[in-house]
């Protein structure tokens, strides 16, 4: 394809990519005196009689789904337009430009694997960039390692929105429907063409996850009707097959990412996020190796387990991060959001509110209930006396325990939550007296 010289306002420089849907060129935009980044229809599939009509929808629809997009770590849709000329139609779409950027395809060789904590960190940011798209109707539907670039300073831009698709909006007539996407990153429900919704989306990016972490395809095939088959009916491998040092609460949220049953999947981008964010906390801050029989001993004598029977207390144990603080730290900030509740199981913790203290916790007591309840601000500074050691609960972790114990937790921490609310109130009264 002949480079052009311009195309609308923007001046081409230099063809700097090539994808299913068309050239990237590298342009200038003159009024605004930035460089841009021109993606160009193919000519040949733009003139092609039967397919043509189709095909110059199908690339328009990446600005109509991308072009209201404003997020950080999603290619921002600047501009788009069609050039006529003696040739025919030229149809370009204008984003910003991505510098020296790669995408994450030369990270998932097991040569050229990324540290574990950037990993966790580019798919953290991805999972917002997807929460966001999808609280605004947007469904990416080919999420995959070329479509996601990372810059030279190692921050990340979802891309190509080309076979995206529109919630609650009469698109059927101008959105690719049936088997569409790359079938190695396809859900379940994608490759047979059943119901699609955000999930996968996520299931996509779990499999981008676990080729980032490993080196490895969850579901490597020599056939694309294998393929399929694996995807459909076959468990993935666990990471410490390939990789024997990795972190258990990875494998947690590889495992909850590619769930066939879209109903035991993670039910939204911030979900994920979550479960990736204490994973990260891990990883920079690595815990106490403290052994799973030491654990279930110092569990079973903290009054919150007391009515627990032993197969869910080692459940909690598994679905929990362990945490350890010293004299002076900060374990949780007034005013910060977040969505943690703690136990302590050894020390002592001060609790400050506008700066003062107010009060003590010790071995036993909980913080952080209605946080953990639904996702707010905290109301008060929590700070180590001296060496502190804590179970850091997440509402999304505790979902992977059986039901049984879901139900149990669930009851006693109510419990908890009542009793600490009477406490409050009966404290408050005191002090009117």
């Amino acid at each position: 394809m002949k480079i052009p010289e311009k195309l609308g306002k923007y001046e081409i420089k230099e063809q700097v990519g090539r994808g299913s849907m068309g050239i990237v060129y590298k342009g200038h935009d003159p009024f605004a005196d930035r460089d841009v980044a021109v993606k160009v229809a193919m000519s040949e599939s733009l003139n092609d009689k039967e397919s043509g009509e189709r095909y110059r929808k199908m690339f328009f629809n990446e600005a109509h789904t991308a072009g209201t997009l404003k997020h950080p770590n999603i290619v921002e849709i600047l501009d788009a337009g069609v050039e006529e000329d003696e040739d025919g139609d030229h149809c370009y779409i204008v984003m910003e430009l991505i510098e020296e950027g790669d995408t994450l395809k030369s990270h998932c060789n097991a040569k050229n694997l990324l540290p574990l904590e950037l990993v966790v960190e580019i798919i953290f940011k991805c999972a917002k960039a997807l929460d966001y798209a999808h609280r605004n109707g947007v469904i990416h539907r080919d999420i995959k390692p070329t479509n996601i670039l990372i810059t030279p300073d190692q921050d990340v831009k979802i891309a190509d929105f080309s076979i995206a698709h529109l919630i609650n909006s009469d698109t059927t007539s101008t959105m690719p429907m049936g088997f569409v996407g790359s079938p190695r990153y396809m859900s379940p429900e994608q490759v047979q063409e059943d119901q699609i919704t955000n999930q996968t989306d996520l299931f996509s990016l779990g499999i981008v996850m676990y080729e980032l972490l490993t080196g490895k395809h969850p579901f490597a095939a020599d056939s694309f009707s294998r393929l399929i088959h694996m995807i459909i009916n076959e468990n993935h491998s666990p990471l410490s097959t390939y990789r024997t040092e990795m972190p258990e609460i990875l494998e947690k949220i590889i495992h909850h990412a590619l769930q066939k049953n879209p109903e035991k999947r993670y039910k939204m981008g911030l979900n994920f996020a979550a479960d990736l964010s204490l994973a990260f906390d891990y990883l920079e801050e690595p815990q106490q190796d403290v052994e799973a029989q030491e654990k279930f001993n110092t569990i079973q004598t903290l009054s919150f387990f007391s009515e627990f029977p032993e197969s869910e207390i080692w459940e909690i144990i598994h679905a929990c991060v362990w945490q350890s603080y010293v004299a002076g730290d900060q374990i949780i900030v007034e005013g910060d959001i977040d969505d943690s509740f703690y136990i302590i199981t050894s020390g002592e913790v001060d609790v400050y509110k506008d700066g003062a203290l107010i009060g003590h916790l010790n071995k036993g007591d909980c913080f952080g209930e209605m946080a953990y309840l639904s996702k707010a601000e905290r109301t008060a500074t929590i700070m180590a006396k001296g060496r502190v050691e804590l179970m850091k609960v997440n509402a999304t972790l505790i979902e992977q325990v059986s039901v049984e114990c879901q139900l149990h937790f669930s009851r006693v921490f109510m419990q908890t939550l009542v009793k600490r609310l009477s406490d409050t109130t009966a404290m408050y009264a005191s002090r009117l007296d």
